[in-house]
């Protein structure tokens, strides 16, 4: 992808299940839990580099001492300069870490995960983090209200935290009202509570108040540790158990470099449930929400995750492959005067199911690297003039990589989202090539809609599919289409969100995707460029062709899993007219 999103988050969390002296003799290190989470977190770099956080839980330490630990940091480089903090002391039974994407704008130390509420109780102290956007927050926030609670910051990671603070409060004072009726007292009770938390009860009681994609993690002060998945299966958690430890990332091939496992020994949370242990180091997995549904993530499979994942890196050339008869026709089947190239990084493995493709069918590919990445340029002291002409030589080409006016050049992307580079970068340099012809391939549809599950893509202006189709609405004075969509979308907005239909899709009913591909190049094309440009998208029947077990396609199609995106897409709509109006 030219234009990196920001998106997701990366999460991980080990249990260690012997004394920390067996590390200590037999891997040789007190440090091996710190170890086995810095290399947890480096293989997940790609999900977060605006922050970066850790806590640890140790379950041994005397009344007076400092049980549970947590740092965090800012910045790409966030993970090293968090554990050069770590020290002996902060060694402990419980490890969790966390990377940043923010998903609202918001930026500083305070927004950074984990977080942490504390208490003089164990049993009561909850550190959480979490890959996750819920876009029911402001009914969240009233619920909490509405008990008399008067959270400090509005924003849906601190709030979680206070619902969650509040429902393990509320466990905890069962369990000191179950340990008096035994007759308990003194430290005796406090032990039985440590003893018998069930966080179940806490995620029930959490979890059935949100709308939105989420992967949640938490520990305890008295032990617990916990992760949950959305009832879509939005968001994804893997997770390992053997007798030394128990581990939970948010990728695959994480948890099988980490450990040295194979892939068959890693499984994945399934909807609604949770992976539990207990402080005595007893795990189960636990159905917290009925499972809906199933709507995991295809943007997971096209770009976000790490291709090294086994099925990832075969659904990424299947997706590749299947667009060969598309770019045959693109090219008017002149395979032998044409170059076939990628975009780096993230559309390498497309490429090659591309090039597979076309070789299966008996053709003699001409394959090179024609676009490279150089490292970003620092543009801080320029002016804005300046800036962007900086920015658009972040790519670079290999000259001399094409027959000038002879050979068509084919170039793969895994997604083209706002087109904005492809305007001020790659066009212009692509053109200095003197293709005969650009066939510009993304390995995913045509993305027309909002996300509000994790990732930096909440408006509909961002995407040049939607300002290609309205343009094509104002050339043809086709205005009252968008009269009648604002006023559906205001009539839907009325209705209890559970009843709600997403209107938007309406506004791309009357036109084939050629036509808007056609406006997309037009909208896309720099002055002065020489070459012809065709776009090929994948459709929508070969993504789920190619990804057949991650259906969500809200990006795509516009069907959202949950209630609350449906609203959010009708109000995106609506403060577009407005604001268009205005």
């Amino acid at each position: 992808m030219v234009e990196q999103l920001k998106h997701e988050c990366g999460v991980a969390m080990i249990r260690l299940l012997k004394p920390l002296d067996y590390y200590q003799k037999k891997y040789g290190t007190w440090a091996y839990g710190f170890n086995k989470l810095y290399l947890m977190m480096e293989k997940q770099h790609n999900r977060g580099q605006e922050g970066a956080g850790i806590a640890s839980v140790s379950l041994n330490k005397e009344p007076g001492t400092e049980y549970m630990f947590r740092e965090k940091a800012e910045g790409k480089d966030a993970i090293t300069e968090i554990f050069s903090r770590v020290t002996e002391e902060m060694a402990g039974e419980l490890y969790m870490g966390h990377l940043r994407y923010s998903t609202t704008g918001k930026s500083g130390l305070q927004y950074v995960h984990p977080f942490l509420r504390r208490n003089n109780w164990r049993a009561k102290n909850l550190c959480l983090c979490g890959n996750f956007n819920m876009t029911n927050i402001d009914e969240v926030f009233e619920f909490l209200t509405a008990q008399g609670q008067s959270p400090r910051i509005y924003g849906d990671s601190y709030i979680t935290l206070e619902l969650m603070g509040h429902r393990l409060d509320r466990e905890v004072e069962r369990l000191f009202e179950e340990a008096k009726t035994k007759g308990l007292e003194g430290l005796d009770i406090t032990r039985y509570i440590d003893d018998h938390v069930e966080m179940a009860n806490v995620l029930k009681k959490t979890m059935e108040h949100y709308d939105g994609g989420y992967v949640m993690c938490g520990l305890t002060g008295s032990g617990e540790m916990f992760s949950v998945r959305d009832p879509w299966g939005i968001r994804p958690a893997f997770y390992y158990r053997d007798d030394e430890i128990i581990a939970l990332a948010s990728e695959r091939p994480v948890l099988q470099t980490t450990f040295d496992i194979d892939s068959k020994d890693v499984h994945e949370l399934k909807p609604g449930e949770a992976l539990i242990v207990r402080k005595n180091g007893e795990s189960r997995l636990e159905q917290i929400m009925p499972a809906q549904e199933l709507s995991a993530c295809s943007f997971e499979r096209i770009y976000f995750s790490r291709g090294s994942d086994c099925s990832i890196y075969q659904e990424r050339k299947r997706l590749g492959e299947q667009l060969t008869p598309a770019i045959l026709k693109a090219i008017d089947g002149d395979v032998d005067n044409t170059v076939f190239s990628y975009i780096p990084n993230t559309a390498e493995v497309a490429y090659y199911g591309m090039t597979d493709g076309f070789r299966q069918q008996g053709y003699n590919v001409r394959t090179e690297k024609v676009v490279w990445k150089d490292i970003k340029m620092r543009t801080f002291i320029a002016d804005n003039s300046e800036r962007n002409d900086l920015a658009a030589h972040v790519y670079d080409i290999s000259y001399g990589s094409l027959r000038p006016n002879e050979d068509n050049l084919v170039i793969i992307d895994d997604s083209i989202v706002r087109g904005t580079t492809l305007r001020e970068s790659i066009f212009k340099i692509l053109d200095r090539l003197h293709p005969k012809k650009i066939v510009m391939v993304s390995s995913s549809p045509q993305i027309r809609y909002p996300d509000y599950y994790g990732i930096d893509m909440p408006h509909l202006e961002e995407f040049c599919a939607f300002r290609a189709t309205m343009a094509l609405i104002e050339e043809r004075g086709m205005w009252q289409l968008v009269n009648d969509t604002y006023l559906a979308c205001k009539r839907e907005l009325q209705k209890p969100k559970e009843q709600m239909q997403n209107c938007v899709r309406a506004i791309y009913e009357p036109f084939t995707v050629e036509e808007i591909n056609k406006k997309i190049v037009e909208m896309l094309r720099p002055q002065g460029m020489q070459a012809p440009i065709e776009l090929v998208f994948q459709s929508i029947e070969g993504l789920h062709e190619a990804c057949p077990n991650h259906p969500g396609d809200w990006y795509f199609t516009g069907h959202y899993p949950t209630p609350g995106g449906t609203r959010l897409c009708n109000q995106a709509f609506v403060n577009y007219v407005e604001k268009v109006k205005k």
